[in-house]
């Protein structure tokens, strides 16, 4: 009997050590683990092993474990305790939309058990090309422009060098297209063996007969609208979505740039034709007063986000209470209406079979409906007495006749 139901349990999940899936030591530094996770991710893309099913467990593997040692507190309790110290499944829920560091929304997708709509993602192959150092890059001088087409599901890298007084005044790099062509601008961090990673990115937005693209380094946080979040909120309630919208306001992972060369990527984010655009670095001191309109802009909309959080709980409260009286109105106004139709009923029985009419001229009770008063159907029963009735009738008329017209006799 032990055995069946021993035989009955499902096998207990084998986790790996997260530093031996990544290949790196316990005294590995953040950067360290960065690039090798980056490397593996790639490595293991299900894009690039398409007729690898091992793949598939192995990139999953190499995310779990990336999402623990990226996470300083994770990292702390693991090296203590092991996986005993972790909540491992609540972890699994957080590969599926978070903790995927730098590479952003590359992989999301794929632990998507939300059916969250993820946006296009970056070709695994530009990804790579960055990676290994292999991609060419053109310069782009601060202050000035370069134009181009970029075919789908490629990009064209941009190197652009900064001094110290740009550094500390900031820089803002932006990508522009008349043909409203549909694109990405990337930003990637470069690593200390020559390869970059891919640390932020931003969709084209149609704005009017533009579509552009843009990217602050201004020395305070910027933020970015995901619109995901927000379709999530409208999926989910539609009424009341307008509570979640400034949810999707995420914060950029980099708020500032070294003196250096930085390197940039216009990527078509189309699968069907090219993209054309124009893109350009710009000093953010030539905008000092839009700079500051801004950094103040973004902590107003921070403030108004946290009070729309208070003022929810207020909103759905009177919500209730509406929806609470607005069902009393229609069971009041259901019963008034019973009530009413219950009293016309009641009134019209009497109107109908037994009115009460007015005195005629005779001095008996009409009914106004021309009906006999009770006892002339009796009265009527007997042709006889019917003209010996009606004969009376006439000689009193005629005496009231004759009595109320007759002149006196004239002699």
């Amino acid at each position: 009997m032990g055995d069946s139901k021993m035989e009955g349990l499902p096998a207990p999940v084998t986790r790996r050590d997260p530093y031996e899936v990544l290949s790196v030591s316990r005294d590995s530094s953040d950067q360290e683990i960065k690039t090798a996770y980056r490397k593996l991710a790639l490595k293991y893309h299900p894009d690039k092993n398409a007729s690898n099913p091992e793949a598939s467990e192995l990139f999953k593997e190499v995310a779990y474990s990336y999402s623990i040692l990226s996470n300083p507190e994770k990292r702390r309790q693991y090296d203590n305790a092991g996986f005993a110290a972790l909540d491992v499944e609540a972890m699994d829920m957080e590969i599926d939309l978070s903790n995927l560091g730098t590479v952003n929304t590359m992989f999301a997708a794929l632990f998507s058990k939300l059916g969250v709509p993820i946006k296009t993602t970056v070709s695994a192959n530009v990804l790579e090309e960055a990676l290994n150092g292999t991609a060419t890059i053109r310069p782009l001088p601060i202050g000035n422009s370069v134009s181009g087409k970029v075919e789908k599901q490629c990009a064209h890298y941009f190197g652009v060098t900064i001094n110290e007084e740009q550094a500390e005044a900031g820089i803002v790099v932006r990508v522009t297209s008349a043909a409203q062509s549909k694109f990405k601008l990337l930003y990637f961090e470069q690593d200390a063996n020559g390869g970059c990673g891919l640390a932020l990115q931003e969709d084209s937005e149609k704005t009017g007969n533009v579509t552009s693209a843009g990217m602050y380094f201004l020395h305070f946080q910027v933020y970015r609208m995901d619109s995901t979040i927000n379709a999530l909120a409208m999926a989910k309630d539609s009424e009341a979505s307008f509570f979640k919208r400034l949810d999707g306001l995420q914060p950029c992972e980099v708020s500032e740039l070294k003196a250096g060369t930085h390197i940039f990527a216009v990527y078509g984010d189309n699968f069907f034709k090219t993209a054309t655009y124009t893109i350009e670095a710009l000093s953010a001191k030539s905008y000092e007063e839009t700079t500051e309109k801004l950094k103040d802009i973004e902590a107003e909309i921070l403030r108004k986000r946290n009070e729309l959080r208070q003022f929810e709980t207020e909103y759905r409260k009177a919500l209730a209470r509406f929806q609470e009286v607005t069902n009393r109105y229609s069971q009041e106004k259901q019963s008034v209406d019973e009530l009413l139709k219950q009293r016309d009923s009641i009134h019209s029985s009497f109107t109908v079979v037994r009115s009460v009419g007015n005195t005629s001229e005779s001095g008996h009770f009409s009914n106004g409906s021309g009906s006999k008063i009770p006892g002339e159907e009796c009265m009527s029963d007997s042709p006889g007495e019917e003209s010996s009735s009606d004969s009376k009738d006439i000689s009193a008329k005629k005496k009231w006749f004759n009595f109320n017209l007759k002149g006196p006799d004239k002699k």
